[in-house]
């Protein structure tokens, strides 16, 4: 399955290339002859050439989420190198040298690029330094402990030489076994605002996303899916397609009706010309009210027990007062900027792919498997992403399956660009699922907290995949952020009921914690209203652990308090999730269309070691501002035979520039291990800004999003 560890595509050339093996053996690291492949890193991160350039090998697929300029600060920094000689370059499918070590596997997702990499980095950049300091103690003549380094300069007195002038010789050193690490005191870089290493290709066009790949005689393929999710082509007649200028084939695969073109206008006119029968005797036909009705139901019973902690029954029996309320989250789609797409090259015995993909390994060896070529002679280039909040990885890798069918069909000999539209996109499913929750909670006569009884309905994406325990009662995919979560109840039952259903869901930006923030942290402040205790303080009191303190605590500096001007209110919501803690605050007037409007939101957040800052503030506004769309505005609904009502973005609500608030983060100190930032931003802002409208308007909003008619 796994790629040779071959690197001729990306490191050919002289130079001193850097390789670990975890653990480090004494292997000798050694120069590569221009065009040959350095045969001695199994694991190699750093590639310093002779043009003194410090190319990091990225093994986490950029989509915008920093990933590239985090994993180059480690290595820099550790290095001793100049920001300015910092370069990037996207790693091969090869499991053995770029698995995520948190998966086992290459992919990016659940905010790990940073935490699984942090050590792997750190040695990497560290062993660089070393064998350079080695290569010019050797040339000088000089103890290695008399060496200095930096901003990509070694010295010794009067001598001094850049990394580029050092690499023949280092190259020739022996890889440090246990290389020596810097301590937080003498980092440079990790900590401090740098730019990121992206922002200048994608400003001025020069990055390469998979929409601007072109290869010689290649032709361009849209698909028509299924008005219903699973139903299948009865017929075809695609004679007025085939009439369009510049379309040149119609073929049917599994997924749906291909038309191949010279271009994307020329396919997209001939798929709107097709007439297709469909058989919809298996697919999925149910509205998505009649699900919810479904799913209510369910949530009303307990469900299987996925967390228990004290007698919920008999406290909640003798709580001097009580609270309910059902909650209804829809399904949700990612739409990011760059819908999927791929382009295929087939050549003897392989393929060129050429993706962003989110799990390179997975997605090359589905289109080998299509193909009927070895994966040895496949060939990743892997490109920039334009988002994907989840979209891009999917457990069955169908977006490369679908994409490598189409080259098949097509002949499995030319060049193929493989197009999602808008349309595409917004009605072609892997969806947020539908989610309904359930919960009870009381207060005792001093109006503290005796208990929650949550219990939540929905599908689960994850059973059935190789991401899956099939021993497991549960999905903690449903769950989590209600189990486990930051705050300590006398009593707490956490229940869960999957139920089955045809319309294809996914992982979608901090998963199942999009919907298990919002229950937890608006029924609190109801509770806390309800026991006359301050939605600060109280939290406070019932937090497990200091860390979560301390993140409340700043926020509420921050912003200095929930006191706002007339006409405004604030609200405040804390989460933890993929092990970094966030609290926002955010304020709310009524908009000229009667729903919320967030004019600030403040932010705290502790995420461990924080590598760059620069970063951090980023994913937080862009968590706050894709969070506060979809709360108030987006859904997926299916109508009448389960089709999907919506089809672009403008039926698919997304927020406005003009509406996102302004949003200022305070980034906690913190010696700890770098934890998630790509999503831990998004959960607090929908629970923020309910709990603002609440005290505003005093409505209760159960029912996402905020402009469902429920609510207006």
């Amino acid at each position: 399955m796994n790629a040779p560890a071959s690197r001729r595509d990306f490191l050919a050339g002289s130079g001193l290339v850097i390789g670990l093996a975890l653990p480090m053996g004494k292997a000798a690291a050694k120069a590569a002859p221009t065009g040959e492949t350095a045969p001695f890193a199994p694991n190699a991160f750093v590639r310093i050439a002779s043009d003194n350039t410090v190319t990091v090998i990225v093994k986490h697929v950029e989509f915008g989420q920093g990933p590239a300029t985090g994993l180059s600060t480690i290595v820099a920094d550790e290095l001793d190198a100049d920001w300015d000689q910092m370069r990037i370059a996207f790693a091969p499918a090869n499991d053995p040298l770029y698995k995520n070590l948190a998966f086992g596997t290459m992919g990016t997702g659940g905010s790990t690029a940073m935490s699984n990499s942090w050590m792997q980095m750190r040695n990497a950049g560290a062993s660089a330094r070393a064998m350079l300091v080695a290569a010019a103690a050797k040339t000088w003549g000089v103890p290695a402990a008399e060496v200095k380094v930096a901003k990509g300069v070694v010295s010794h007195g009067a001598k001094s030489a850049t990394f580029g002038q050092l690499a023949a010789t280092a190259a020739t050193m022996p890889v440090p076994e246990k290389p020596t690490l810097k301590t937080p005191a003498e980092w440079t870089l990790i900590g401090r605002d740098t730019p990121k290493l992206d922002s200048l290709v994608k400003t001025n066009g020069t990055a390469q996303f998979t929409m601007d790949v072109q290869r010689p005689g290649m032709v361009v393929s849209v698909i028509e899916h299924a008005p219903a999710f699973g139903g299948t082509v009865a017929k075809v007649d695609d004679s007025a397609a085939l009439a369009i200028p510049g379309v040149v084939a119609v073929k049917t695969i599994p997924q749906g009706v291909v038309v191949y073109a010279k271009d994307t206008f020329a396919a997209m006119k001939g798929r709107a010309a097709l007439k297709v029968d469909w058989d919809l005797s298996k697919a999925e036909t149910r509205s998505s009210e009649t699900m919810v009705k479904q799913y209510i139901a369910a949530a009303a019973t307990p469900g299987v027990e996925c967390e228990a902690e004290g007698n919920v029954a008999a406290a909640l029996a003798a709580a001097a007062k009580r609270i309910e309320a059902t909650y209804v989250f829809p399904f949700l789609a990612h739409a990011p900027m760059e819908t999927m797409d791929a382009v295929i090259e087939p050549k003897a015995g392989g393929a060129d792919f050429y993706a962003g993909s989110q799990f390179q390994v997975g997605d090359t060896t589905a289109v080998s498997k299509v193909l009927g070529v070895p994966f040895e002679g496949m060939t990743l280039h892997e490109q920039y992403a334009g988002g994907s909040f989840g979209r891009r990885a999917t457990p069955a890798m169908d977006n490369a399956v679908e994409a490598a069918m189409a080259t098949k069909a097509f002949g499995g000999t030319t060049p193929v660009k493989h197009v999602w539209t808008r349309e595409n996109d917004i009605r072609g499913g892997r969806y947020r699922p539908l989610i309904v929750h359930t919960i009870k909670g009381g207060v005792d006569a001093k109006g503290k907290i005796v208990g929650l009884d949550a219990v939540v309905a929905g599908q689960s994406f994850m059973r059935g995949t190789g991401f899956f325990n099939p021993s497991a009662k549960f999905d903690e995919a449903m769950v989590e952020g209600l189990t486990g979560s930051a705050y300590a109840f006398p009593a707490i039952r956490v229940g869960a009921n999957e139920l089955k259903n045809g319309v294809p869901t996914l992982w979608w930006r901090s998963v199942g914690n999009t919907h298990t923030a919002y229950v937890m942290e608006t029924f609190l402040d109801r509770l806390f209203e309800l026991g006359k205790q301050d939605p600060i303080t109280g939290r406070i009191a019932i937090m497990k652990d200091d860390r979560a303190k301390a993140v409340l605590k700043r926020v509420a500096e921050l912003a200095g308090g929930l006191s706002a001007k007339t006409g405004r209110a604030r609200g405040v919501a804390f989460h933890k999730s993929f092990g970094s803690y966030v609290a926002q605050i955010a304020e709310v007037s009524v908009g000229a269309d009667k729903l919320p409007r967030v004019h600030k939101v403040w932010a705290a957040v502790d995420c461990g070691v924080p590598i760059n800052p620069n970063v951090i503030r980023a994913q937080i506004e862009g968590g706050v501002g894709f969070g506060l769309g979809h709360a108030l505005y987006a859904e997926i609904t299916l109508g009448e035979g389960g089709v999907v009502e919506q089809s672009n973005f403008d039926s698919y609500r997304s927020l406005r520039i003009g509406e996102m608030p302004e949003v200022e983060v305070a980034i906690m100190t913190s010696t700890a291990n770098p934890t998630g930032i790509g999503e831990p931003g998004l959960p607090p802002i929908a629970p923020a800004v309910a709990n603002a409208w609440r005290k505003l308007t005093g409505k209760v909003v159960t029912r996402l999003p905020f402009a469902h008619s429920e609510n207006v």
